[in-house]
């Protein structure tokens, strides 16, 4: 074989001769050193690769890489000169034959942008081909497996390939090895009869995931190439139907995904034959039944992942047979009884997840302290009860724990300093008591960062004694959350010294006196909840400068890490939602529900990247400042049930991200302003202010305040229109989340028939009691209708039926919640839709949505001063990027410089018309 760093002579092995002439007066000393250099040189000579003057690129093959180097850009361009030879290219290597063909293309990395020629099936002769790491987009050339029947190693992943995988037509076997198709767009089905996978007889590695495949997974593979199959991942698809018998016939398969699909059914027996298995991942499925004792006979299994499914009964009695075992995830099913005695045999185990399920008994009778290894434990959201188990103390390596949402008893004792590498601690919604001696204890965890002790009720402390901080304790904590635990007392001052705190949440608690204006010299602060205390007092000038909500710089160092565990957060009027990255957390400041007074500062204006503010219910007084349209990020904005008077500010147009908005019970007058995200917004966000005019609450702005309510008739029709329509609207409302309600019960994500303290998975903030964790299609959505006509009897199959499943064709708006879509009902109502998602982060998916190119015209979301000017479709491409940007999968958003790339591209057909 030649490389492009090989000898290379021009007439083949051809060594020059040796000339050795006597000197006239030679010294012995230079005649040895002559020798020994010819000798040397000789020996050099021998040993270099042999090379022939026949030995380069084939013609055709040098015109095929040619013309597939046409269709592509980068931003290194590759140095294939036409003038030399193809051998001698970066990423192309050739056999040692006269023909000189080429048998491998590696180019890896390269950010080459482009499609795949047709010329690429005329390298006959390939062997290996990778292209993975680039940004090659299209389908693969017709007849790519037929023409290729040389290749063994194909590696194409991490592009945005699409279309389906061009069939074989031949039943000839062919020799691949390896196929790594993953984080593509490819679509269709791999179970046809004409599929390349049902001749390769030789398969060990098959990798297909995050893509858009679907049908059934084909199982049959394994009676194929069963002697070599080591890998199969078919995870982040949308496969669908059972999984067949068949993949227990692999005898050497170590790793099996196939989570993240629509499969559903039961987990054949089969698959539990393969006893080489060392990763079996099915999570996010619909899968159904128990786990089969059978599965105890994977006695090699170190990780085994069926968490988000819809299994029940017992967890395997004999599954600490699985001593091998380190990573158990099971969280989010139907499992009940005990945590089987055999799990102590597990000692490997360093990951154990058992969270929302029925799972129950007394956890203090289980002994922990056989699992040294154990790092994470999350039993949140069962039945178990007793007391904090005190064998976990001697889980040394713990890092996160969580036994939130169970009915555990009794104190947090001190021997938990025992665990110096604990992180994360949430014991929230239990029966905890003395959650002061608590604080106490755990402030001598050093290396602490999140503590999560909300709603524990049976006990009543006071936060602010002047004996509670330690002076070195908490220095690590970076969310502190104490709601609803009826504490007491002010806004404890030891708060202002821990400096790295970015969340705080002190609501639904009997907290005191002012809002502390030391509050801005926590630097990292960038999220506060003190709603739902008996606060006074004014709205503190400080707060306006909290750096975090104020400047780009600041929000920029926030530490990005990811949480050992996520956390999950509940502001009114959304859903749980679900976060792996503190720094993904909406910004937010939670004041709803005190007793604070005076006017809303005009330096508010300043917090620039806030995404809540919420001052509902409250005594403001005064008028809504103008300023607050310089929070252009802001999301949600409730002023609700306070004091205030005047109009509201039409300035409040700009802010185009608002997508939940309330000035409702105030004493504001004069007309509501229109455009913009105002044109979403039901009357039920105006209600209550008895001056306020305009279309969504059916009164003519005509004349002066009270000019339309001259007359007591008129004034009494118009009362009892509002009235008719608030009552139709509360009804409309109600019925949709009951739907709703019963639609996520069949979807299992509530625990049915169980207390509704008890549901509430573990939180930050707890303003509402919207039902646990969403799954992957079970996301909350928010309606705003675009008229005031009743919207009754709306099913979840007609509002995906309405927006079309959530096409992307359909969206009009982007945020940090979610994305807005327009739904179009059956009888030509519309809607605006606004589908919740948190922060989905490597680890987990709440939703699952198809962001397939649209070739419908999108005239919903142009800018109004744009429509009509000709800039239909830059606006279009412009959508494109932007939708691309907030893809649900992580693995598919584009970086930066892609995104700038693309941006370039705008408009670009113009420039080409004109010529």
């Amino acid at each position: 074989m030649v490389r492009k760093d090989s000898f290379t002579s021009l007439s083949g092995l051809i060594y020059p001769p040796i000339i050795l002439q006597r000197q006239r007066n030679p010294s012995s000393s230079s005649s040895a050193l002559v020798m020994f250099l010819s000798i040397l040189l000789i020996l050099i000579l021998l040993l270099l690769p042999p090379c022939h003057a026949t030995t380069v690129c084939n013609q055709d093959d040098h015109d095929s890489l040619l013309f597939l180097s046409y269709h592509l850009s980068s931003s290194s361009p590759l140095n294939w000169d036409p003038s030399t030879d193809c051998c001698l290219w970066e990423g192309v290597d050739c056999d040692g034959t006269a023909d000189g063909r080429v048998t491998s293309l590696s180019l890896p990395f390269r950010d080459l942008n482009g499609t795949l020629a047709p010329s690429l099936v005329n390298l006959t002769s390939l062997t290996h081909l990778n292209l993975s790491h680039n940004r090659l987009y299209g389908s693969l050339p017709v007849g790519f497996f037929s023409s290729l029947r040389s290749l063994q190693v194909l590696d194409l992943s991490d592009n945005r390939l699409d279309g389906e995988i061009p069939s074989l037509d031949t039943n000839n076997p062919i020799p691949i090895k390896i196929v790594d198709l993953s984080s593509n767009h490819f679509n269709g089905e791999l179970s046809q009869s004409n599929s390349f996978l049902l001749t390769a007889w030789n398969l060990s590695r098959l990798n297909v995931s995050n893509n858009s495949f679907a049908g059934q997974i084909p199982s049959s593979i394994c009676n194929i190439s069963s002697a070599s199959m080591t890998l199969l991942d078919f995870s982040s698809n949308d496969f669908s139907g059972n999984l067949a018998p068949g993949f227990g016939e692999c005898s050497k398969l170590e790793v099996f995904r196939a989570g993240f699909n629509n499969l559903s059914g039961m987990i054949p027996d089969d698959l539990y034959k393969a006893t080489s298995l060392v990763h079996f991942s099915l999570p996010v499925n619909y899968l159904t039944g128990q786990i089969s004792d059978a599965v105890v006979n994977l006695t090699n299994l170190k990780v085994l992942e069926l968490y988000s499914n819809q299994l029940g009964g017992r967890i395997p009695r004999d599954i600490g047979k699985l001593s091998k075992l380190e990573q158990l995830m099971l969280h989010i099913n139907w499992l009940t009884g005990p945590l089987p005695p055999s799990l102590m045999n597990c000692s490997k185990l360093v990951k154990l997840n058992l969270r929302v399920n029925f799972l129950a008994g007394n956890l203090s009778d289980f002994d922990f302290s056989t699992l040294r290894k154990l790092s994470t434990l999350d039993l949140g959201n069962n039945n178990f009860t007793g007391t904090f188990p005190t064998s976990l103390y001697s889980c040394t390596s713990l890092v996160a724990i969580r036994l939130a949402s169970n009915q555990i008893e009794g104190q947090i004792l001190p021997d938990i300093l025992a665990l110096r590498s604990l992180s994360f601690l949430s014991i929230s919604a239990n029966n905890l008591t003395n959650i002061t001696g608590a604080i106490r204890i755990l402030m001598g965890c050093k290396n602490l960062t999140t503590l999560i002790l909300s709603n524990n009720t049976m006990s009543e402390g006071v936060l602010d004694d002047g004996n509670t901080l330690d002076s070195t304790g908490f220095q690590n904590l970076q969310v502190l959350a104490l709601g609803r635990c009826k504490l007491s007392g002010q806004v404890p001052s030891w708060l202002a010294n821990i400096s790295s705190l970015q969340v705080i949440d002190l609501s639904y608690n009997q907290i005191r006196g002012s809002i502390p204006g030391w509050l801005d010299n926590l630097l990292n602060l960038f999220y506060l909840d003190l709603s739902n205390n008996l606060l006074s007092g004014e709205f503190p000038l400080e707060l306006t400068g909290l750096q975090t909500l104020a400047s780009q710089q600041v929000i920029k160092k926030l530490d990005k890490s990811y949480l050992e565990l996520p956390v999950f957060v509940m502001p009114t009027n959304a859903t749980n939602l679900q976060y792996n990255q503190l720094s993904s957390l909406p910004p937010a400041i939670y004041l709803g529900s005190n007793n604070l007074s005076g006017s809303i500062p005009v330096q508010i204006g300043q917090l620039k990247f806030l995404h809540v503010l919420d001052l509902s219910d409250n005594k403001f007084s005064g008028n809504i400042p103008d300023e607050l349209s310089n929070l252009t990020n802001l999301e949600k904005l409730d002023l609700s049930g306070n004091r205030l008077s005047g109009e509201i500010p039409t300035s409040l147009k700009g802010l185009h991200f608002l997508s939940s908005f309330s000035v409702a019970n105030n004493d504001l007058q004069g007309p509501i302003p229109s455009g913009g995200q105002f044109d979403t917004f039901p009357n039920s966000s105006f209600i209550g202010n008895q001056w306020l005019c305009g279309q969504v609450l059916q009164r003519s702005c005509f004349g002066s305040p009270g000019t339309n309510h001259s007359s007591a008739p008129r004034k009494s029709t118009n009362i009892e229109l509002v009235i008719g329509l608030v009552i139709g609207i509360c009804f409309g409302t109600g019925l949709f989340i009951a739907l709703l309600a019963l639609w996520i019960l069949s979807k299992r994500r509530i625990i049915p028939g169980a207390d509704t303290e008890n549901t509430e998975l573990d939180t930050i903030s707890i303003d509402s009691g919207f039902p646990p964790e969403g799954d992957k299609d079970a996301s909350l959505v928010v309606l705003f209708p675009s008229n005031t006509n009743e919207i009754k009897d709306l099913t979840i199959s007609e509002l995906l039926k309405a927006t079309d499943n959530f096409n992307q064709a359909n969206i009009v708006g982007c945020g940090g919640f979610g994305l807005v879509y327009k739904a179009t009902l059956g009888d030509g109502s519309k809607l605006a839709v606004k589908k919740l998602s948190g922060d989905l982060g490597m680890m987990e998916r709440e939703f699952r949505a198809e962001h397939m190119r649209s070739e419908g015209k999108q005239e919903e979301v142009f800018d109004l001063l744009l429509r009509g000017k000709g800039f239909d479709d830059e606006m279009l491409q412009v959508l494109d990027v932007a939708c691309i940007c907030v893809s649900q999968n992580p693995l598919k958003r584009p970086t930066i410089m892609e995104v700038v790339d693309c941006l370039k591209n705008v408009g670009s057909h113009r420039n080409e018309n004109k010529d």
